[in-house]
């Protein structure tokens, strides 16, 4: 009888020990402790540039827009809107001479929304690209559902196709090439000569004041 005591016993302690040694193996492949950094990362989440990222101005991009890309960006358009002259208005109106024209003015009686109507002013560069980033942000309200361009070199392009249908506005001057070089050189060049001047002239001797001691040289 004690020996199969014994042996029960013996049998209880021995599942103990390989219950306890598979909770420290599990412990050390599966580790619960916090992650390092919260969430998951999610690719393409900085597209555009990210958030906080320092937008170039629609003019300097304009500077070198390319219309015929525009004219392929803008074939996302085409099914709400005609840019031909003359063309009709569809589920958007036409679009042709639109640049330089009064917001939600013109285009044959289309019927513009009243948050357009109510914005005011003309189509320029500023605020048709205001309007292709996002038309609800700028009329909200807009009957527009078009989630907008975030490419702002897109948006660039687009514009420079839209002027050239009968708008024809001035675009901005890109740079002369080699301008802010040249000017980098000249303050390079003029510090250099400020360091140089400073240390080739020669260092003046005191002039003593009248009636003074003249000073001992060793």
């Amino acid at each position: 009888m004690d020996n199969r005591t014994n042996t029960i016993a013996g049998w209880v302690l021995g599942a103990c020990g390989v219950a306890l040694g598979l909770g420290i193996v599990g412990n050390m492949v599966y580790h619960t402790g916090a992650p390092e950094k919260a969430g998951y990362p999610i690719e393409g989440a900085e597209a555009e540039g990210g958030a906080g990222a320092a937008e170039v101005p629609i003019a300097t991009l304009l500077a070198s827009a390319d219309p015929a890309k525009g004219a392929d960006v803008f074939k996302k358009c085409t099914a709400c809107h005609t840019i031909t002259q003359g063309g009709a208005n569809g589920i958007g109106p036409n679009l042709y001479a639109t640049l330089g024209e009064g917001i939600a003015e013109g285009k044959g009686g289309f019927a513009f929304s009243d948050a357009l109507k109510s914005h005011g002013g003309k189509w320029g560069f500023d605020e048709m690209n205001a309007w292709l980033t996002s038309p609800r942000k700028f009329a909200s309200g807009t009957k527009m559902t078009f989630a907008g361009l975030g490419n702002a070199q897109d948006r660039a392009n687009v514009i420079a196709y839209l002027n050239q249908q009968g708008s024809n506005l001035p675009l901005p001057a890109a740079p002369a090439a080699g301008a802010p070089a040249a000017a980098a050189g000249k303050a390079e060049a003029k510090a250099a000569g400020n360091t140089t001047a400073a240390s080739t002239e020669p260092a003046k001797a005191a002039t003593p004041a009248p009636g003074a001691p003249a000073a001992k040289t060793h």
